[in-house]
């Protein structure tokens, strides 16, 4: 029978399903060095975002046929590792699009309508109605960078608060833009238009701090930057900057060029939401996650 070894917690929904077909052991909280003795005999590996798989656990794992992560990026696994040995990677893009693309939204109303400066005054016994004036979606410009699933899902729900849509990728979705009446423009004149600017790209070479002092540069100063992507994307440093000098208004982010962020500058400024990487913590994209991988392994494996 297959060996699968699950090294992070999936939901109860997908691993009932890999136990159909597989005998599955979880080992959770592994070290490295745990989890190098560990993958031997196995013949699947399945990990969320907190197992790092290198080369070494790779070549520790003689049995593996399928990778697979629970989730949408794969920056932590070395595909190309894996791929020279003929190892099947798989993962579920799929799954976190519409939690991602609604934690962009309560980020944005967060930020717009002072709602953790309103709470924090409230439990404080105060009353700021007058000090808390916000703003409105409506009428605004969102400049979506990167048109793939999750940045389609947010242009939808943008239009149904009557925004504003401009976009940019390398790849562009022409029926997307015709649906949503967006136009694709280049980087710089999405950066210099847009009130809001959020980030929907990959972590690879060319977008790494595809947004530092330059591009913060470009934007409004009453222009608001949201990353759910990957931390790396972002200039953290450079943004800091742009904030404490407020060159841009603020910064919603879920990312972290490093994670959890300590010491970060970003901890202390007042013109930022911030949270914790949930933008795939919702319990129906874990769900969906979970089954998605385990019937593209069971596919793989065939």
């Amino acid at each position: 029978m297959v060996k699968i070894l699950v090294t992070d917690k999936i939901h109860e929904d997908g691993a009932k399903l890999l136990k159909g077909f597989a005998e599955v052991s979880v080992a959770t909280g592994l070290t490295s060095a745990e989890l190098l003795e560990r993958i031997k005999g196995y013949d699947v590996l399945v990990v969320r975002s907190a197992t790092k798989v290198t080369k070494e656990v790779i070549d520790a794992g003689k049995q593996l046929r399928v990778i697979a992560r629970a989730g949408a990026g794969l920056d932590n696994i070395d595909v190309k590792a894996a791929e020279a040995r003929g190892i099947k990677v798989v993962n579920a893009p799929e799954a976190p699009t519409v939690a991602v693309a609604e934690l962009v939204f309560a980020h944005m109303l967060s930020f717009a309508r002072h709602m953790l400066r309103a709470d924090a005054s409230m439990k404080r016994g105060e009353w700021e109605k007058e000090q808390l004036i916000g703003t409105e979606l409506r009428g605004k410009t969102l400049g979506i960078v990167g048109t793939g699933r999750i940045g389609r899902a947010v242009g939808y729900k943008a239009k149904a608060f009557l925004m504003n849509l401009l976009l940019y990728d390398v790849v562009q979705n022409r029926e997307f833009a015709k649906q949503t009446e967006a136009k694709y423009v280049e980087l710089d004149t999405l950066l210099r238009e847009s009130d809001y600017v959020t980030l929907h790209v990959p972590l690879l070479p060319e977008t790494e701090h595809m947004i530092g002092a330059r591009e913060l540069g470009l934007m409004k100063p009453t222009a608001v930057l949201i990353n759910t992507s990957r931390g790396e994307v972002v200039d953290e440093m450079a943004l800091a900057e742009a904030l404490q000098a407020k060159k841009i208004a603020g910064a919603c982010l879920d990312v972290y060029e490093r994670e959890p962020p300590q010491e970060s500058p970003l901890l202390k400024l007042p013109n930022v939401v911030l949270t914790p990487h949930l933008g795939a913590s919702t319990v129906e994209s874990q769900r969906d996650a979970a089954v998605i991988i385990a019937k593209k392994i069971k596919e793989a494996l065939v």
